[in-house]
């Protein structure tokens, strides 16, 4: 059997607990597109660790695959798009990022304005 990576096992954890992002969870783990997996990953990780934590692109990408590096672009361009939505919000060291500029570097992806910690979830900083 398989190692399931610690993303992944927090998305079953949200899905099954039920509460804020349950259903975004839900959808990264059953929904055939990677896109709308990785959307679904990023959503629920975000809104799950609350206002004052943070995702990256790599933990919504190993979450729903396991060979995740080939999914990194498509997670961060994702975050862009769910950041312009107002869904998320970027940041690096804590400082906001517009999406519609251009960035490299490791970004942190924080829950947007209204979103609630889901008790038990990890923070991811």
């Amino acid at each position: 059997m398989t190692e399931r990576s610690a993303p992944r096992r927090e998305l079953e954890r949200i899905r099954d607990g039920g509460g804020p992002g349950a259903d975004q969870a839900r959808v990264a783990l059953t929904t055939e597109t990677a896109a709308e997996r990785l959307r679904g990953a990023i959503l629920a990780l975000a809104t799950a660790r609350g206002a004052d934590s943070s995702t990256c692109p790599s933990d919504a990408a190993r979450a729903v695959a396991t060979d995740w590096r080939p999914l990194l672009p498509q997670a961060r361009e994702l975050a862009r798009e769910l950041a312009r939505a107002g869904r998320v919000r970027l940041t690096r060291r804590g400082r906001p990022l517009d999406p519609d500029e251009e960035w490299r570097g490791p970004i942190r992806i924080r829950a947007g304005a209204g979103a609630r910690r889901l008790p038990g979830a990890s923070t991811g900083g």
